[in-house]
Order: structure tokens, then sequence, then C-alpha cells
């Protein structure tokens, strides 16, 4: 065995303990208050206007999915519901729960009728949480503070995360958690940081970089939590998969002069070459993230081996592998993160890279990227591109906009490699856009390239090897 190797496994070892004794702390401390079982609500008619949602609905039990006929193709339609600074859901901070419920059943019910059949939400904005832990507090996200559950005085308790399982699977879609791994605190809260999330609790696993707060990958207590919030979700919640975005190391902040301002993890790096590590930062940084996913996808295997592990990295690889005329931003020396590595050794379901420019822009052609991942593929991992379908004109003066027709015939060269590297699927960022039909592009899909239904991918307990 090899030094590397041997490090690695050491450190996945240490992880694993790490996580294992937080479950345990988790399972001693009591979720408060005690919750109530969320009240059953109908769909509303999957029409694609308005896509404002109703103030209530009366409680009568939503019907079943039809089930699939034979023969239906496979193909992963889904959407990102982004919490973060409540850009998808909820519309705002502090509503109602009733009132909140009502909009997320009218997402549900836009994918449904759209044709999607799954959606990522996200449940883990920045180190907090959309649903009852012992873990992170609750994200001010729900209720506009840190800390406070969702629910306005006299209105009874209720799961979040539950509510979306329950209603997705009862319209035949899948719901996948997605984490933000990394960040601790955005830069739009409002609210002081509230107990027990982890930069209160152990302000030294935290660091301050520009106007965001960001817990350290280089300290083992940090990633160790992380791996625990996802295994946490995975033993309460029938969640279909776990999704992590894009944010492991910090986007870089330029300084004076225009030069990276350097993460500021000189401490962490320190104790590391104390205990006599010899990686240079930069690869020491990337050996971080990679412990970190390897550990993920080796626990989700463990706790639930049907669910899906989905990362969604910048869409542009290594400086030393790209195809000719690629250029830009490097995840690889910017964000520290080797994706290639990940998808030769398997360490996920599905990637879902960020492809968001157009099929003809020069330097990041749409077609090249997406010719370049499904290459970079050899452990034959699913790759379902994010597609850019937030930059579709509407009402505000979005930058550049697109027309609906250019997210249509990314789709279609998607479809166009079905097979090939196993690229059969996409994902939209994000609903809001599908939501407003901006220039028609939810009735485009349904119409069109939704209008014969589709299953998801088998997952991966029932997969061929």
């Amino acid at each position: 065995m090899n030094l590397s190797r041997a490090v690695a496994r050491a450190q996945l070892r240490r992880l694993a303990l790490l996580a294992a004794a937080l479950l345990a702390a988790c399972a001693e401390a009591p979720l408060a208050p005690p919750l109530a079982p969320p009240p059953v609500l109908p769909r509303a008619e999957p029409a694609l206007a308005p896509a404002t949602p109703p103030a209530s609905h009366p409680a009568t039990p939503p019907a079943a999915p039809a089930s699939a006929p034979a023969g239906m193709p496979r193909e992963f339609r889904a959407a990102w519901v982004a919490t973060v600074a409540n850009i998808d859901w909820p519309s705002k901070p502090g509503l109602a729960a009733a009132t909140q419920r009502a909009e997320a059943l009218a997402i549900l019910d836009r994918a449904r009728a759209i044709g999607l059949n799954a959606l990522i939400l996200q449940v883990r904005p920045a180190g907090d949480a959309l649903y009852p832990s012992a873990l992170e507090p609750w994200s001010e996200v729900l209720s506009g503070e840190q800390g406070r559950a969702p629910v306005r005085a006299g209105e009874p308790a209720w799961d979040p995360l539950a509510f979306w399982v329950a209603e997705a699977h009862s319209r035949g879609l899948e719901l996948h958690a997605w984490f933000n791994p990394f960040r601790a605190r955005h830069s739009t809260a409002k609210s002081p940081l509230a107990a027990p999330h982890l930069a209160q609790r152990r302000p030294a696993l935290a660091r301050r970089y520009g106007d965001q707060l960001w817990f350290d990958p280089g300290e083992p207590a940090a990633v160790a939590h992380t791996l625990a919030v996802m295994a946490d979700v995975l033993r309460r919640y029938e969640v279909d998969g776990v999704h992590f975005d894009d944010y492991f190391y910090p986007y870089p902040q330029a300084g004076a002069g225009g030069a990276d301002i350097p993460f500021p993890d000189d401490e962490s790096y320190a104790v590391y070459r104390l205990g006599g590590g010899a990686l240079a930062r930069d690869d020491w940084r990337r050996a971080n993230v990679d412990g970190l996913v390897q550990a993920i996808f080796r626990t989700a295997r463990e706790i639930r081996p049907c669910a899906r592990v989905g990362i969604s990295p910048f869409g542009i690889g290594r400086p030393d592998r790209r195809p000719a005329g690629i250029s830009g931003f490097s995840q690889y020396d910017r964000l520290y993160a080797d994706v290639e590595r990940w998808l030769a050794q398997g360490w996920l379901d599905y990637l879902a890279p960020q492809l968001y420019w157009p099929i003809t822009r020069e330097g990041q052609a749409f077609p090249v990227l997406l010719d370049y991942w499904a290459a970079q593929n050899p452990a034959r991992r699913q790759i379902w591109p994010g597609l850019f379908t937030s930059q579709i004109a509407a009402l505000n003066a979005t930058p550049r906009p697109w027309p609906a027709r250019e997210i249509a015939e990314q789709i279609e060269l998607v479809r166009s490699r079905h097979g090939e590297g196993l690229v059969g699927g996409h994902v939209h960022f994000s609903m809001t856009a599908l939501m407003q039909d901006r220039d028609g592009i939810a009735t485009l899909l349904r119409k069109g390239l939704y209008a014969t239904p589709a299953l998801p991918p088998p997952p991966p307990c029932e997969a061929k090897p």
C-alpha cells in the first residue's frame, strides 16, 4: 500500500469515528417541540398558470400517481429548488406554515405538470436546517430568525422536509436532499447564529472569508460534522438522493490589485504539517475535499443503498485536460475540487456539472463541455448537466438574457449523446424560471420535449454493474 492511500484510509476512519460520535450525541438530544404530522393537502390542478399558489387548501388526501406504463423511457428530468436567500422557496421568510406548504405544493404541481420526475431541494443552505435537527438550528430562510421553528403562535409544529418528501412521492417525483458542505453563514443572513450551529459551539472551526463565514475543510471535525448531518437525514427521511453543490472551498475573493485573497487556513495547514504531512497546500486542500467526497459516498451506501449520491461542480474541468478552445475559471486550481478524480474513482452516482453557457459561447461552448465530461467517466457514472434555465429573459433585467429555445436546444443536444458516457438527463437551475414560464419555457417543455413521460434511470441498488 502506498503512503497516500494509507493516509487516505486513516483519514476516512477518523472521519467515520467523529461522525458516529456526533450522531450518537444527536440521538440523545430531544427534538423540540415534538412534531405533529402536517395536514394532508391536495394537489392543485396541473396548469401552468397562475404560478402564485392559493392561500389555502381543503384537507383532502392527494391522489396516488398512476402506475408507469411498460416501455416508458428513462431520463432524469429535474430542477433545483434553492432555499438560500429565498431564491425558490419559501418566497420570503416568516410566512405562515400553511402558506409555506401552499407554495411548496405549487412547485410540486408545476414540476409534475411540466413533466419533471425529480426535484433537488436545498435543506442545508449554511450550517442550518430546513427540518428539525439536533445537529443544526432551524434555517432563517423559513422563519426569519435562525433557530426558530417555522410556525407562528398557535400553529402546530411541522417538518418541512417530511412534507416535501411525502408530497413529492405522492406525485411520482424523486426528492433529493441538497447540502452545502462548508458554508457557515450566507452574506444575506440577518439574524445571529443560534444554537446548535457549529460555528457558535466551536468558533475555531469557522473562517471569515469575504462577507461570509466558512467551515474550514482542513479541520477534521468540520468535515465529520458535514458527514454526520447527511447521515442523519438519510436515516430519518425517505429521500431518493443526497446532493452536494460546488461550494467546497469558497469562490475566491479579489484583493488589492486583483489577486485572489487566500483562504485563511494557515492554522489548520500548520497542524497538518506538524503532524508529518508533506503535501503542498493546494494538494492538501484537494485531499481534504477528496476525503469528504469519498466518505459521503461510502456512508450513503451503508445507510441507504438505493439513495443516489450526486454532486454539481462548476462546469469547466482541469486546465491540463481541457479540450482545445475551452478557457476560464478552474475549479481544480481555485476551488480545490478534483472532479475528474471523483468520476474516475466512482465516488458518486451522478455528476451534474453546471454547464451555464450557451451552445455557441466562445471559450465555454456547451456541447464541447458536455462531451468533455462524458469522456471523463471510466467508472460509468451518470452525467446529467445543469442547465442555466434562470438565464431566460424575465421581467427583471436579467443580464444577457437567453431565449427559451436555447434551453430546449441544449436538452436536444444532451439527448443526442444519450448512452455516450451515460449521459441521460439534465437539471434546471432553478425552479423559479419554470414557475414563471419565462419566455414560455415551461409550456415549451410540457408540449414538446417532455410530452412523453419518462422515469428516472434505475437507482444504484437496481442498476446493472
